[in-house]
């Protein structure tokens, strides 16, 4: 029987955490296959422990249905990439994308991001994605987005000096929010130079279905910081 993600309850996990029912190799991927690529119960989590034989060591937060985040493993086998995502039924399919592949690279998370970042070792990661979350549009439901002190004071902690974070959105909202929380914050910087520096894909992206629904109000935003 599948268990529901890691939840504590200082935390409430808004919207479904699963959809339809699994197929019988989902279920079996994520009772067999899923512990086996975990990430620890608890304590706390150190990526290059956890895949020493990896020289980077990247996190993907709610990854969905995990294209994004197997391509990239599957294109930089020395990166390791650790994957966090709450909703069951994008888990199961990246399971089976990472099984299919046979990628030893990737380790994966069925949790809120919010519990898990902070039992990450201080300076443990290249590189952070945060790609398409749930914008929030209603003003009443803002403090409900990712992006806010909390969670910038962890990206600020958890990367290392010279390590990237990824933000893409297509809701200008959402756009304009991540700007104010992070543009005044004198440990990142924006590595934007011209227009195309933010509203074309860095060199690296990865497009996703999802992407391309374009279910948003404005073309692709790809935010980039520099940890300082």
């Amino acid at each position: 029987m599948t268990t529901e993600p890691t939840q504590n309850p200082a935390f409430r996990l808004f919207g479904r955490s699963q959809g339809k029912p699994l197929s019988a190799r989902q279920q079996r991927l994520v009772d067999e296959f899923l512990p086996r690529i975990g990430l620890p119960d608890d304590g706390q989590i150190d990526p290059a422990a956890l895949m020493p034989d990896r020289r980077r060591q990247a996190l993907e937060i709610g990854f969905g249905g995990g294209e994004h985040l197997v391509a990239q493993a599957e294109a930089n086998p020395q990166t390791g990439f650790i994957g966090i995502e709450p909703f069951l039924n994008g888990v199961a399919k990246a399971l089976t994308a990472i099984d299919a592949a046979g990628l030893g690279n990737v380790r994966l998370a069925r949790a809120d991001a919010r519990e898990i970042l902070p039992r990450f070792e201080t300076a443990s990661l290249d590189q952070i994605f945060l790609l398409f979350p749930d914008p929030w549009h209603k003003k009443r439901h803002a403090k409900r987005r990712f992006v806010q002190q909390s969670t910038r004071d962890e990206f600020a902690r958890l990367l290392k000096p010279g390590g990237r974070l990824r933000i893409a959105t297509d809701v200008k909202s959402y756009a304009d929010h991540c700007m104010v929380e992070l543009s005044g914050d004198d440990r990142f910087i924006w590595q934007a130079r011209t227009a195309d520096d933010w509203t074309l894909p860095p060199a690296d992206h990865i497009t996703t279905r999802y992407e391309t629904k374009n279910l948003g109000d404005c073309a692709p935003v790809f935010m980039d910081f520099l940890r300082v």
